[in-house]
């Protein structure tokens, strides 16, 4: 599969998905780094990153309400996208081909994979009960008014729940790095059409009819619509 004239490819993502993207990754990396600081003492280390631990626990929540407001607008600007269709389940059922790279033997699917949508669902779950939690435990200005058994259980819901978001970003992320051409997506916004087809063949087979664009641009006119145009 030619990854070449990436530049000339299909726009993936735009500059406010990638921005928004990666604005929420550093802001989660820095939400593990400094929580994982306050839940356990083998980590409190981390806490030098953030000027020490009275920092580190005034700037963790604040972050992840910064976090939650962008994650907002990036879960509605994908939720369309990533619906469960019936050529994900069959996608999800060949989990082994997925892992063993038989690409040819897997059925085609739209802008996301399975994998991809799952991802997506997991955090749409985890942001919300984290945010939730995490305000019931903010102390000083919410964990002072709550119930003892309250911020018990705010405590054990956000750790737990935090724990699932970890290690679903840590998939995430080797998942990226596993499929060539996935980061490069991120950082440029586009793909080769070869990579496109291979990778996502009904998102690519709908851009090619004009059905759709990549993301928010318009695909560079291919010899197919200029022989229509003229």
């Amino acid at each position: 599969m030619s990854h070449s004239n990436v530049e000339k490819g299909i726009l993936r993502y735009g500059w406010w998905s990638r921005f928004n993207h990666w604005l929420i990754a550093i802001c989660f990396v820095a939400l593990t780094l400094s929580g994982l600081a306050l839940f356990y003492p083998a980590f409190f280390g981390l806490t030098s990153l953030f000027g020490g631990p009275t920092a580190t626990r005034i700037i963790h929540p604040f972050i992840g309400v910064f976090m939650c407001f962008f994650f907002v607008i990036q879960a509605v600007r994908f939720f369309k996208a990533n619906l469960f269709r019936r050529h994900d389940v069959q996608w999800a059922r060949q989990i082994r081909d997925v892992l063993s790279n038989r690409d040819d033997r897997l059925p085609p699917v739209g802008q996301n994979n399975a994998g991809q949508k799952l991802v997506y669902w997991v955090f749409l779950f985890s942001v919300p009960v984290l945010l939730v939690s995490g305000i019931i435990i903010w102390q000083p200005y919410f964990a002072m008014a709550m119930p003892r058994e309250l911020l018990r259980w705010g405590a054990m819901i956000h750790a737990y729940v935090a724990f699932i978001a970890i290690i679903t970003l840590v998939i995430h992320v080797y998942s990226a790095i596993w499929v060539k051409g996935s980061i490069r997506a991120m950082t440029r916004g586009r793909v080769s059409r070869a990579w496109a087809k291979h990778h996502h063949r009904l998102w690519y087979d709908e851009i090619v009819r004009g059905e759709k664009q990549g993301d928010d641009t318009r695909l560079p006119a291919t010899s197919e619509t200029t022989r229509k145009s003229t």
